[in-house]
């Protein structure tokens, strides 16, 4: 009898050498799954969760091309909530009400790209405070409150395009957030020089965790892709490809080694403390070179358009993942002290090992007994492999540094172990987001799911215990403890969230925990209301065509689950109002007639007759 895997990893294997042979890309076409389910569930950790149980870890997704957040539990894989970020939301009103338009900010665009989820750190580990999370399509930053798991704060990060790679600062605190603009763009950017390739870059960004705001931009060499932070608060990060500074495909692959570029953050603060920076535009960020010979930045050349960049949770290494070479390029933190201090002669002085794992290396993630696990995109593989065997074959022993290969469906991207990230990382599970699903869910026409797919990394072999579909490219995700996460169960009234709506209705002399009152300025009309199970405060609203109307309700159930929502028919306005939370939307009222507006959370048995009347006098 074959072993487990055999038949399945012998047949692909041999089907993606001709596909890749033929295309140069290793997509594979589909073949049969394989049976991994009886066997993954021996002596190996139990994914159910049973009625009345919680799951161990809360799961991040990052919502791809719709611009949301998905929160899972693992490991039964359930979807918990959905936390719209750069997306409009029907259900929540986010992109409605005028606390997320104020978050949003104006004329904000309503898609967005989302890749890389990362929580806040304290100590190197996970605090709960605060998830982060890009949008490569319109160049922005998110903070997401994990007390509340709502949107609190966007920026726009100036003179660059396209936010993708991006990690929290670990050590401390997060006192930053590094991220990386992907795309060279011509300086200044207004038309004048489009064809004049020497004042095209693209820079590595800082943002402060707190203020949200960006503290420094740092010029580059190449196309900035990934980036992570060391354990210590000194360093950052960032893979680079296109060393060749092109712009078509064939431009960008002719040299066979591009670079990671380490970013020295004191001498960086330091630099801006002494003014010694410029600004861009009507942008008044520092700006600081950190092209090839700056003081500020070391390029480490490593094999062909390296993709991830992963830090160990031991503190000691990084590893640059190859892409386009079978290889990883394991860097030691304590030599890049070493080369910045004068001590080494090389950049490539800082590489510890190099190990070949197979074909197409993007990300790799830890179990923190000192092995990694990273996926092979074109092998449609996780190389398990020991990072000390890794550097002892590097430096001439013969040692077999690969401990185990499985078969994933197909074509992995990102992958994340519990705590993976941090120097907690307890190697219990390994989630993997593979890019092409084909025939492991029912079709559901042309526009195929996606497969995430859980591995249970707490033996001495990887056994898959779980797949589950995914829409719109989940790019990545994160692995928390849940007892690290810690919500509100109702909200508090003084909370910031909703505080410019409480100014406002201060200024109107009302009182939101009692007020029921319309206030008629002009043709601006606030509506004060109040909502209890399952009345609203207000049955009627009378306003004239043309009134700019602002509808502001505070939710004065103080049990759990008791969310009421307010929803005006015919005019595409939805709002959700949680327990002890105010919300408001604002509106022209442009329809002579009546408008019914009813409660749309479910709330109470009578929840159907919790509605009202828009009087609209023409």
């Amino acid at each position: 009898m074959a072993k487990k895997n055999e038949v399945a990893s012998i047949s692909r294997r041999n089907f993606l050498a001709a596909t890749g042979a033929a295309t140069g890309l290793g997509v594979a076409a589909a073949v049969a799954p394989y049976p991994v389910w009886s066997e993954a569930r021996e002596g190996g950790l139990n994914i159910h969760v049973g009625p009345g149980e919680l799951d161990e870890y809360y799961g991040f997704w990052s919502g791809g091309q719709s611009g949301e957040v998905r929160v899972l539990g693992i490991p039964s894989m359930r979807e918990l909530t959905r936390i719209p970020v750069f997306n409009y939301c029907g259900a929540t009103g986010h992109g409605l009400t005028n606390e997320t338009k104020r978050i949003l900010g104006p004329d904000a665009p309503l898609n967005g790209d989302t890749h890389h989820p990362h929580p806040s750190f304290t100590d190197g580990t996970f605090d709960g405070k605060y998830l982060f999370i890009n949008d490569k399509a319109n160049t922005r930053v998110a903070r997401i409150r994990l007390d509340v798991m709502k949107t609190d704060k966007i920026v726009n990060v100036p003179n660059v395009q396209a936010i993708h790679g991006m990690r929290p600062q670990k050590v401390p605190y997060t006192k930053y957030i590094f991220c990386n603009a992907e795309f060279r763009m011509p300086h200044p950017n207004d038309g004048s020089n489009m064809d004049d390739n020497s004042q095209y870059y693209t820079m590595f960004n800082a943002i402060d965790a707190e203020s949200m705001e960006v503290a420094f931009q740092v010029i580059v060499d190449g196309n900035l892709d990934n980036t992570e932070a060391d354990y210590s608060g000194k360093y950052a990060i960032s893979t680079c490809y296109n060393s060749e500074e092109g712009f078509t495909l064939g431009e960008t692959m002719r040299n066979e080694r591009d670079w990671t570029v380490i970013f020295n953050i004191p001498r960086i603060e330091a630099a801006v403390k002494a003014k010694k920076f410029t600004t861009l535009g009507d942008s008044k960020v520092p700006v600081l070179d950190g092209r090839k010979g700056s003081k500020l930045t070391m390029y480490v050349p490593v094999p062909k358009s390296p993709h991830g960049i992963n830090s160990t949770p031991d503190g000691k290494y990084v590893v640059a993942n190859g892409k386009l070479s079978p290889t990883v390029t394991v860097i030691e933190w304590a030599k890049v002290d070493q080369w910045f201090a004068g001590k080494l002669k090389s950049e490539r002085d800082v590489v510890v090992a190099e190990p070949e794992l197979g074909l197409g290396p993007l990300h790799t993630a830890y179990d923190g007994r000192g092995n990694g696990y990273t996926t092979l995109f074109i092998d449609s593989q996780i190389a398990k492999w020991n990072i000390a065997d890794a550097i002892r074959s590097y430096n001439g022993e013969k040692v077999n540094y690969i401990r185990q290969k499985l078969d994933v469906q197909y074509q992995p991207g990102h992958n994340h172990t519990s705590m993976g990230e941090t120097k907690e990382a307890d190697g219990k599970w390994l989630m993997v987001l593979c890019k092409f699903s084909k025939d492991r869910f029912l079709p559901c026409g042309p526009l195929h799911a996606e497969n995430d797919q859980l591995i249970d990394i707490s033996g001495d072999e990887m056994k898959l215990v779980h797949d589950g579909p995914a829409f719109a490219e989940p790019h990545d995700c994160e692995i928390v403890r849940r007892d690290i996460i810690k919500t509100k169960k109702i909200w508090t009234r003084d909370d910031p969230y909703f505080a410019d709506t409480v100014a406002m209705a201060k200024k109107d002399g009302v009182v939101l925990e009692k007020d029921n009152k319309i206030i008629r300025d002009g043709k601006k009309v606030r509506v004060y209301m109040t909502s209890v199970a399952p009345n609203f405060g207000l049955n009627e609203i009378r306003v004239k065509k043309g009134d700019e109307v602002t509808v502001t309700i505070t939710n004065l159930d103080q049990i759990e689950d008791v969310t009421h929502g307010f929803t005006l028919v015919n005019h595409g306005i939805a709002m959700e109002i949680s327990p002890q939370q105010t919300s408001s939307v604002t509106f022209t009222a442009d329809k002579p007639g009546v408008h019914w507006y009813y409660c749309q959370w479910f709330c109470h048995a009578l929840h159907m007759e919790m509605r009202g009347r828009l009087f609209v006098e023409a």
